[in-house]
């Protein structure tokens, strides 16, 4: 909990993103896209625009690859992203080069837009590819080469996405967006990045071992009552997570309604240094409110922790921007009451 700042401890965005190292992006959000609920868990109702200005205006963070890097990883970052040019490894490795290579001259006509128009968003290019669209398919979703080709360039560090409009990535050359940086060996980069990733989860498992970072910090937890993304660093490996909590976790969106467990996206109630549950709340952007359409107690729960999951609730409606909070779901009769009133 402390290695993760889910002690109440983190104070703004840029020291949490670098403490934990990177924030995941992903487009679904049934109730926020889960880069800015991680950061909720953590800072509580925090300004989600600051976000946007540590990325496109002061440029102390940077997208890449789904992810949202401190601008001080770059040097480890661009070291990645020259071993992805060279890579040959993996399946998909080579495809993405066959790929590039069958398109050169689409490759040329991008990179050329780019220097001469650039930024553009993906839908101001043209389509110039031979069509391997199908022959794709394993690597990439989607329907527009387009798509395929910029984010080959991007993984491979030849071009890099500099803004967002209404979720939309704007692209423009790498050289015109990235600082000049050291160049780290990959070896060392693989290294440097691995360790990183250690001391922010404080506890790995290793071959069903549970090994402590060295610097992790062991002390008591408060009662602080959060909700976790679906993609939160705490529950993310899930053989860890069963492996220190006794708590099994799967998203359930992509299984049939009917097979459901739990929810379409249920998310961990953590209290304290425990996780106690699951919630499933859905915000309803049009008509302004916070459906809950389920609360599940796990074994042991406290049962006077209901108080805190209802005002956990309420900041996630507040920050949000809910006007209204509506139960529509089951919940555990020991927190019924606190969560309605």
């Amino acid at each position: 909990m402390h290695a993760q700042l889910l002690d109440g401890s983190a104070t703004d965005v840029l020291s949490t993103v670098r403490r934990l190292g990177f924030l995941q992006i992903d487009p679904i959000s049934s109730v926020a896209p889960p880069q800015q609920l991680v950061l909720w868990s953590r800072l509580g109702p925090y300004d989600r625009a600051e976000l946007d200005r540590l990325l496109w205006e002061e440029r102390k963070l940077i997208e890449w690859n789904a992810f949202i890097w401190p601008i001080e990883d770059l040097p480890l970052i661009q070291a990645r992203m020259r071993s992805y040019r060279r890579g040959t490894r993996y399946t998909w490795q080579r495809r993405v080069s066959e790929f590039l290579k069958e398109n050169a001259r689409f490759k040329r006509y991008v990179l050329r837009e780019l220097e001469r128009n650039g930024p553009l968003l993906s839908r101001e290019l043209e389509d110039r590819s031979r069509g391997h669209e199908d022959r794709w398919s394993e690597v990439w979703w989607g329907s527009r080469n387009v798509t395929q080709m910029l984010d080959a360039l991007h993984w491979r560090g030849e071009v890099a996405v500099v803004g967002r409009q209404n979720g939309q990535r704007v692209w423009d050359l790498a050289e015109r967006w990235y600082p000049e940086t050291e160049r780290v060996p990959t070896q060392e980069s693989e290294r440097v990045l691995a360790e990183k990733r250690f001391r922010a989860l404080g506890v790995q498992l290793e071959k069903g071992r549970l090994l402590a970072h060295p610097e992790a910090v062991d002390g008591p937890v408060g009662n602080r009552v959060t909700f976790l993304s679906p993609f939160d660093r705490l529950i993310h490996d899930r053989a860890r997570t069963e492996t220190l909590w006794g708590f099994r976790y799967r998203l359930e969106m992509y299984v049939p309604k009917a097979k459901r467990e739990y929810g379409y996206y249920v998310l961990p109630i953590l209290r304290g240094d425990r996780l106690i549950g699951r919630i499933e709340p859905a915000y309803d952007r049009k008509a302004g409110a916070l459906r809950v359409n389920g609360v599940f107690a796990e074994p042991g729960a406290p049962e006077s922790a209901g108080l805190g999951i209802a005002r956990a609730v309420r900041r996630l409606a507040s920050w949000l921007g809910a006007k209204e909070i509506a139960y529509t779901g089951r919940m555990p009769p020991a927190w019924s009451d606190s969560l309605h009133n």
